[in-house]
């Protein structure tokens, strides 16, 4: 990419998610819960950061299908951002990281079956679920969400 990522310092990874599914909302807190070194920053799409990182990354934040890690200059989409993010936790679930072996066109057959079909078979909030942070940086706020 051209230009630097919307709310991003240099050297941060995101992950875009989608704030009213719930599995969604169900990996965030799994990271929360195992991302002990805060390795990666989080944005629901439908904030103005997520929305602006979407836009950045050239996908419609209208159309949220996917998840999507940021990582410097370099955007990962379905599994290949989810095997990513599993690289950066400790062990056991960075291990999980070595399925990345198998074919993407396998992977996100697979992840697509899943996030397609993620509101019927998970549910979905009425509003994006506020998810209760491990630190004050967790989530990336712009000046009028930090404010709310």
């Amino acid at each position: 990419m051209d230009n630097p990522a919307p709310y991003l310092q240099p050297g941060e990874r995101v992950i875009i998610y989608d704030g009213v599914c719930r599995l969604c909302n169900g990996w965030v807190n799994f990271l929360i819960r195992h991302d002990k070194k805060h390795s990666v920053r989080m944005a629901p799409v439908q904030s103005e950061a997520g929305r602006a990182l979407s836009i950045w990354a050239g996908l419609s934040p209208e159309n949220v299908n996917t998840i999507v890690l940021i990582d410097g200059d370099h955007v990962y989409k379905r599994s290949e951002a989810i095997f990513r993010v599993m690289s950066f936790l400790p062990f056991p679930w960075r291990a999980m990281a070595a399925l990345r072996i198998l074919p993407l066109r396998f992977r996100d057959a697979c992840y697509n079956g899943i996030a397609l079909n993620r509101y019927r078979l998970f549910g979905r909030y009425d509003s994006v679920k506020k998810l209760e942070a491990d630190h004050s940086q967790r989530f990336l706020k712009t000046g009028e969400e930090a404010g709310g």
